[in-house]
């Protein structure tokens, strides 16, 4: 079945340490005789592969030995005979050591839920590891390994200075045959649209990555890392010569901020929203280009806003890397780090200009108040808090949503069984406004008799009546 699988486990880490020395400050070229054609990327793999590591991660999940398992009525006439079972899941990826007191950089989907996680090196030693930091939406996670001695570490390269047309390996661990080495080029950058979660900034390459290769290496032929392998596009899960890599600069600043100690990983707030330039817009907007990201609409007092970005706008470039789609600018800002300020380059009504945007983080403008609520109500079992930025980004809601959300629903309980989920914002019950978790514990302090309610989802208003 056509589609992007994510789970590879080994990467193209080896690189051209066989091509002269001189050959680096000099115009790159393609081989000229067949003597060039014959260098050997050998030198280079024994060089960097023993920085590539094999994860393995363990976790434990209940298994029902029977249907009837856990069914009151049957197990009141047979007892405990079929109880649940408890089985051991594996999953098997890669990794790259990134500094000599070894950290380690993979996917977060290669160790997710894992209860147990250990790597092992590429002369056959393993070593348990605690996770530092990880982020579902990058999908990235930083490992520590529990060793006294130095280890072998790649450099990380700067990921903008990689183009298409650059040759690559790929080092890592398809299938668990044991590591591997793939080369290739690059065959694209900027992509985006290529998993389903929120980070749309890939490098394409065509060495062969596998299941097994998630959160391995993908390197230059000078042996840095320029990106960590995450994803293919397959029909039948195998390679068909389209992988993906997460830019090393990015992997950069979240290795960063795990040698600091941050307990997640904080993502630059700008206070609006983007969509792609799409050729409709470039021709009313005159712009000669389909590329950029248009601002559709801007928060008040948000850093986008104080910096004067207006609706209508088209950001083209920050700080003078072009910006080929929102996601594109997304990455931009997030590599420059929280507290840093980035010229934007803007375009409207075909007239260009720059300004200063100064990242921050997102806000949380009112304390959430998390509140569990119980009762009688239909919203009983539902967990709800005050709206800000900051908890939109972690609900992944538009930032610019305000008033009070369900966060969590209790599975069975009466707000679970009439349909509300998380989430939903509560706009008002029996024709009060819901501005905050007080005014709904007011309301519903009153006990009436019926319950109109209102609540909006994904943008439409749904509005019911219970008794």
């Amino acid at each position: 079945m056509q589609g992007i699988v994510r789970g590879l486990a080994v990467s193209v880490l080896a690189l051209l340490a066989a091509f002269p020395v001189q050959l680096a400050a000099q115009e790159l070229r393609v081989p000229q005789t067949a003597a060039e054609m014959q260098m050997s990327f050998a030198p280079l793999v024994k060089r960097t592969q023993g920085a590539v590591v094999n994860v393995y991660a363990e976790r434990l999940v209940q298994r029902r030995a029977s249907p009837f398992a856990g069914d009151p009525f049957f197990e009141q006439f047979f007892g405990q005979r079929m109880p649940n079972r408890t089985e051991k899941q594996s999953s098997l990826g890669s990794g790259v050591v990134l500094g000599a007191n070894g950290m380690v950089v993979t996917n977060n989907h290669v160790i997710d839920g894992a209860d147990d996680i250990k790597v092992a090196l590429s002369d056959g030693r393993e070593f348990p590891v605690k996770v530092v930091l990880k982020d579902e939406r990058l999908d990235l996670a930083v490992l520590k390994i529990d060793a006294r001695e130095q280890l072998p570490a790649l450099a990380i390269a700067d990921s903008d200075r990689v183009d298409v047309g650059d040759l690559v390996l790929a080092i890592g661990n398809p299938f668990g045959v044991g590591q591997t080495v793939t080369s290739g080029i690059v065959s694209a950058l900027a992509r985006n649209r290529v998993t389903e979660g929120d980070f749309g900034f890939f490098i394409q390459t065509d060495a062969a990555i596998n299941p097994g290769n998630s959160g391995g290496a993908l390197m230059n032929m000078k042996g840095e890392l320029i990106g960590i392998n995450t994803a293919i596009f397959s029909k039948g899960g195998g390679s068909n010569g389209i992988g993906f890599a997460i830019p090393a600069n990015l992997v950069k600043v979240f290795l960063a901020a795990a040698e600091r100690g941050d307990a997640s990983f904080e993502r630059p707030y700008v206070g609006a929203t983007f969509e792609p330039v799409t050729s409709d817009v470039a021709e009313a907007l005159g712009l000669d280009k389909v590329r950029g990201a248009l601002v559709v609409r801007v928060a008040e007092g948000g850093p986008a806003a104080n910096a004067g970005l207006k609706a209508g706008q088209v950001v083209e470039e920050v700080d003078g890397i072009p910006v080929e789609h929102p996601d594109a600018l997304g990455y931009r800002l997030t590599t420059a780090g929280l507290g840093k300020t980035v010229k934007l380059s803007i375009r409207e009504n075909g007239r260009g200009e720059e300004i200063a945007m100064t990242l921050a983080g997102a806000p949380e403008t009112m304390p959430r108040d998390e509140r569990l609520i119980e009762g009688g109500s239909p919203f009983a079992g539902a967990r709800i808090a005050n709206l800000s930025p900051k908890l939109a980004f972690e609900l992944r809601m538009p930032s610019e949503v305000t008033g009070v959300v369900i966060t969590e629903i209790a599975r069975g309980s009466p707000a679970a069984r009439l349909g509300f989920a998380p989430h939903d914002i509560i706009v008002s019950v029996n024709g009060v406004n819901i501005a905050s978790t007080a005014v709904m514990l007011g309301v519903l302090a009153d006990s009436p008799s019926f319950w109109q309610v209102e609540v909006e989802r994904d943008g439409q208003r749904i509005r019911q009546i219970f008794r």
